[in-house]
Formats: structure tokens, C-alpha cells, sequence
């Protein structure tokens, strides 16, 4: 197993518990959990590889099936530390966002496209599962809300490619790559960073 699968694994996982976590907010029973972190885990990384033209990832393993059972049984286990962490959802959404945005910068490199369809497709692993994830239960997506989020992998991906040119190793790229993803995340947050807000007036059907 090289480095790079053991970082989507940790994603699967971490994205799986941000999707099991908000479904039990919202009194989900564990069919309806373990189907939001599932869809959070794999949706961003599914829909990478249909624009790739390639077979979606989780599709040729059952592996990313097993490891989003084993988030589930970690927050049925674990549940009133974990549901009640008002920071859990964060952390594990920022963690999966910055290991799944360079999984799907390594993917487009694979596949020999240039440097502006990785940092797409990076955007696109890190981010849509988030987004599939809040639609199923009825949020707002955390992408469309002012902390900067899907540009927190844009970011990342350039520190990637600014690494990946000068040298650097490839593991330490990548690592440089995730925590760049996950810093700027949190940063954002913090001290809520964001873009500015398109100014218009409302439309009146």
C-alpha cells in the first residue's frame, strides 16, 4: 500500500464521519448515516473520474464501502463524544478536504493532463462530496458560505505544483500539499476569511 492510498483511506474516513456526524444531527437511523457518509466519501472522487474517463475508484474495490462502515461503527461507538463535539464536523471536513484535493491532483497527473485540469480536479474531489453531502440533508453547502473553502484547494494545489517543481519528494509534496488545504481551511474559519459578495438586487418572480 503506498502513501498515496493511505491518504485517500484516511479521506474516505474523514469525510465519511463529517457525513455520519450531520446525519445523526438530523435523527438519520444508521441505513440513512451510513448512506450520506458514503456519498460525502466517494461522491467528489466519483464525479473526478467521470470527467477522467475512467471507472469511478470505488467501483473496482469494495474497500471504500468497508472503511465508510467502519466510520459508522466508530460514531455508533463513540457517539456522545463525537455528536456532541461542536469542532468534530469541522476538523474531519478540513482533514478529508486537503487529503482528497491532492488524491485528485495525483489522479489528473496519472492520467498525463496539465496543471490547471489538476487543480479542477483536486477542487472538484475535496469539495462535491461536501456539497452532495449538505443537499442530502438539506444545508446550505459549506461551499456556497462566505469562509473560503473550495479555493482553500486551489491553494493547496498550487503549494502541490510549486513543490513538485522544485524537487521536492513526492510524499513531501503531497503532505506539504494536504496541510496547505487544511491551514488555509482553518484559517478561514478562524478568522473568517472569504471573498468578497457579488452585489446585486433580488430578482421578484
Amino acid at each position: 500500500m503506498n502513501f498515496l492510498t493511505i491518504i485517500d483511506y484516511i479521506g474516505t474516513f474523514a469525510f465519511a464521519i463529517s457525513g455520519i456526524r450531520l446525519a445523526s444531527a438530523k435523527k438519520f437511523d444508521w441505513f440513512g448515516a451510513y448512506v450520506v457518509g458514503f456519498v460525502t466519501a466517494v461522491g467528489g472522487g466519483t464525479i473526478r473520474d467521470v470527467l477522467l474517463g475512467v471507472t469511478p475508484f470505488w467501483m473496482l474495490q469494495p474497500s471504500y464501502l468497508i472503511v465508510t462502515a467502519i466510520a459508522l461503527l466508530f460514531v455508533i461507538v463513540f457517539g456522545r463524544y463525537v455528536i456532541h463535539l461542536n469542532n468534530t464536523f469541522f476538523i474531519f471536513d478540513a482533514i478529508g478536504l486537503g487529503l482528497f484535493a491532492i488524491v485528485g491532483i495525483e489522479k489528473s497527473i496519472a492520467h498525463g493532463y496539465p496543471i490547471w485540469v489538476g487543480l479542477i480536479m483536486g477542487t472538484i474531489t475535496g469539495a462535491a462530496g461536501g456539497v452532495m453531502r449538505d443537499t442530502l440533508i438539506n444545508e446550505e453547502p459549506l461551499i456556497f458560505r462566505k469562509e473560503i473553502y473550495a479555493l482553500a484547494c486551489v491553494i493547496g494545489g498550487v503549494c502541490y505544483y510549486f513543490c513538485d517543481y522544485m524537487g521536492v519528494a513526492s510524499t513531501l509534496t503531497q503532505i506539504i500539499g494536504a496541510i496547505s488545504v487544511i491551514l488555509v481551511r482553518i484559517l478561514a474559519v478562524k478568522y473568517q476569511l472569504g471573498l468578497p459578495h457579488l452585489k446585486g438586487e433580488e430578482i421578484n418572480s
